[in-house]
Formats: structure tokens, C-alpha cells, sequence
């Protein structure tokens, strides 16, 4: 069996940033776009909990899907079973760097949150106590600052 492609990136050399992962066109003629939000650098960096992960969705997810004007192209955001990112899933043929506005609005949204975060609830989601809502905040202004604020083009795209 072949790997798949995002097997056959060198998570060593691989840096915090968001790259485009795949890009796909479906029976319909849809182009999807799935970009690596890769908060951690693989296998030098510890990875994020599960329980911040499960929050840092919830606040995402909620916050994209309500974006004035990208509710509609939003697909799907969820975490990297490796927990040392999010995959972001859009409708439409944009470039790492055309999100970067948007995951800097997101992330900052998720540095600022306070209250209960959005599902976590026994009604609404399926683990609602297994959240780290501190961890979420925490993770977000970190990859603020330490990425997003100061990205560069090897943040931007995976290594040759």
C-alpha cells in the first residue's frame, strides 16, 4: 500500500506554521482545501493535551462557523490524532498565506475567550469535561506570537 502524501513530509525539518496539505475537487466540481494548522513542532516540541485540543475545537469550530464572511466556506476544523495541530478544511482554492488573516483572527479570539466554552455541555457533546479551556488560551497566544505575528515563507510552506 502507498503512503499517502502527508506521510512523505519530513516531520523533522517540519515547523510551526500552516501549510497547504491537499487540495481536492469533488464530484460536484468543489475545489476543498485542507490546510495543516501545525501549532507544534513534530517530535521537538511537546505536543498539545487531548483535553486543550478538545476545547481549542470547540472555540474554533464555533468561531469559523460563524465568521461573517467565511461561515459558508468553512468545511471542517479538527484536531491532528499526533496533537500537535488542527486541520482546517475550506471550500475554494486559497494559499497558506490568504488564510494567515483568518487563522491570526482565530487564534487571537481564542487567546481572548472567557466564559463557558461553546457545546461543552452532556447535551452537546459526546466528552464535555474533557476540556482545558486555560490549555486553549495558552496554546493560541503562543503560536501567536511565536508564529502568526512573525511568520515567515518556511512557516508557509512544507519543507523540500
Amino acid at each position: 500500500m502507498q503512503k499517502i502524501p502527508s506521510f512523505t513530509i519530513d516531520h523533522n525539518r517540519l515547523l510551526r506554521g500552516i501549510y497547504l496539505s491537499r487540495r481536492d475537487l469533488t464530484p460536484g466540481g468543489f475545489t476543498l482545501s485542507t490546510y495543516d494548522i501545525r501549532m507544534t513542532e513534530p517530535n521537538r516540541q511537546p505536543p498539545l493535551t487531548p483535553q486543550t485540543l478538545h476545547a481549542m475545537e470547540h472555540l474554533a469550530a464555533t468561531f469559523l462557523r460563524n465568521h461573517p464572511e467565511w461561515k459558508d466556506k468553512v468545511v471542517y476544523w479538527g484536531p491532528m490524532g499526533c496533537c500537535t495541530g488542527n486541520y482546517l478544511i475550506l471550500q475554494g482554492a486559497r494559499t497558506s498565506e490568504e488564510i494567515l488573516p483568518l487563522m491570526r483572527e482565530t487564534m487571537r479570539w481564542i487567546a481572548d475567550f472567557e466564559g463557558e466554552v461553546p457545546g461543552a455541555t452532556p447535551r452537546d457533546c459526546g466528552n464535555y469535561s474533557f476540556m482545558d479551556l486555560e490549555g486553549a488560551r495558552s496554546a493560541a497566544r503562543t503560536y501567536l506570537a511565536e508564529v502568526l505575528d512573525v511568520i515567515t515563507p518556511a512557516n508557509l510552506s512544507y519543507p523540500a
